[in-house]
């Protein structure tokens, strides 16, 4: 089976690498260090090679061949007898011996980077609050929405706004990544914007970026065939995803829904908890994941009799569905409790944590693998729809490209999740008017 090379953005790709993790504080980690060695480390950037090889030494679980102790402990002497003239040369050096442990998810993370990462994790991030998109006709930057209570809706941006220039930057030639990156900022600082709207013309304002929590969770009320659908798209794993999810889940219930569609395509992973939290808003019993350390220890994370919604549930899934959506999709499948539509997912099996070091920057570890209830391996293998529904190369690129089609008629695979949903409630066989799917192998 063929698995996605990289994901569309850096931050993607960073997400994924540091998915399901359980962000952890900063630990100096001196144990075996005698004094003379422990004095020469000091305010050095030799601190931080021994921080990360102690983190490693005492954590790290390997996904191929099983950890060598003796060899590391190798590693440590040749680590310390280098000279390091920058902390630059010192994080060259880390990434080199991190590198010989063959495991892509535990990795050196610099300032920029660690910085980046826990505030995805977070769910918050300091900007004007605005989700964007390019006009696929036009190449225009247009504003999706504001996000409720951000400096852009306070500044009455509205939906269908199209972005001219960012501080006087044109940006006919810029995707969403660049404008997202010139938007954000330190808080407090500003940011100015010309637009455009059909009914005004152009306009200009002036906003102060401020903290602002970024919804994971898009949800809302489709009507479909006679039925009341809550469709809802998760990004990410965020600090914030389950009660978001509970928000969502307790508000479209409010308003007579027949079934959900829950859509983890494109969803990187993010917390464990977040996933479990969310897992047992839909289970009332059940096991949802089997976490096991170098040491064999385990852990049971089970159902408690929390959910809040029995309402039937089909989840869309694809090769870039991983981690933290993996124990998702696999609890809800193994229980029985939802319908997986879609392709096959990533297969990323193993837990990591964050550490932060000495000097701002970070260290994602390897700790531990998981099981879904079933108790197969997912890693390297990924978890597989009930329903295959693969998209063709066209498809795909449009959707991702343009995420306001997702759960709609242009989305072949949310068309096939309603069909499922259509069967289980209605009780007959339906077959959606659909493009022929061509399965998308070569792209992942």
């Amino acid at each position: 089976m063929n698995h996605p090379r990289k994901f569309p953005t850096w931050l993607s790709t960073l997400a994924l690498n540091s998915a399901l993790a359980t962000v952890a504080t900063a630990s100096m980690m001196t144990t075996g260090i005698i004094p003379a060695v422990q004095a020469a480390l000091e305010e050095s950037p030799k601190t931080v090679v021994d921080e990360v090889w102690q983190i490693v030494n005492n954590e790290f679980v390997g996904i191929g061949a099983e950890f060598d102790p003796e060899d590391w402990q190798a590693t440590r002497q040749d680590l310390l007898a280098q000279n390091y003239s920058s902390s630059q040369d010192a994080y060259t050096a880390i990434r080199k011996a991190l590198k010989g442990l063959n495991d892509p998810y535990t990795r050196f993370l610099d300032p920029g980077e660690y910085a980046q990462l826990t505030n995805q994790t977070s769910g918050e991030l300091s900007g004007v609050g605005l989700q964007l998109t390019v006009d696929e006709e036009t190449s225009a930057l247009e504003v999706i929405r504001p996000i409720p209570d951000s400096p852009a809706a306070a500044a009455g941006i509205e939906a269908g706004d199209r972005i001219l220039r960012i501080n006087d930057r044109p940006t006919s030639l810029m995707d969403v990544e660049d404008a997202v990156k010139l938007l954000g900022g330190e808080e407090g600082s500003t940011v100015r914007l010309q637009l455009v709207r059909p009914s005004q013309g152009l306009y200009e304002v002036e906003l102060v970026r401020a903290q602002i929590e970024v919804p994971v969770l898009h949800y809302a009320l489709h009507e479909e065939s006679d039925l009341q659908i809550g469709y809802m798209r998760l990004d990410e794993f965020s600090s914030h995803a389950a009660e978001q999810m509970s928000t969502a889940i307790e508000e479209l219930e409010s308003q007579g829904i027949d079934g959900f569609v829950l859509d983890l395509r494109g969803n990187p992973g993010g917390l464990l908890f977040a996933s479990v939290d969310i897992a047992r808003m839909w289970l009332e019993t059940g096991d949802i994941v089997r976490t096991v350390d170098r040491r064999g220890g385990d852990r049971q994370y089970s159902a408690n009799r929390t959910s809040i919604t029995d309402s039937p549930l089909v989840v869309l899934i694809d090769g870039y569905s991983a981690s933290a959506s993996e124990i998702l999709a696999g609890a809800l499948k193994d229980n029985n409790r939802a319908t997986l539509v879609g392709s096959r997912t990533y297969g990323k099996g193993t837990v990591q944590s964050v550490h932060q070091l000495s000097d701002d920057s970070g260290l994602a570890v390897t700790i531990s693998r998981y099981f879904p209830p079933s108790g197969i391996n997912i890693n390297k293998h990924g978890i597989a729809p009930d329903v295959v529904y693969d998209l063709s190369r066209e498809q795909y690129r449009l959707l991702r490209t343009n995420p306001s089609l997702q759960g709609t008629d242009r989305d072949p695979q949310y068309q096939r999740a309603i069909a499922t949903l259509q069967e289980q409630l209605l009780g007959r066989v339906i077959v959606p008017a659909l493009p022929e799917p061509i399965t998308l192998n070569s792209d992942r």
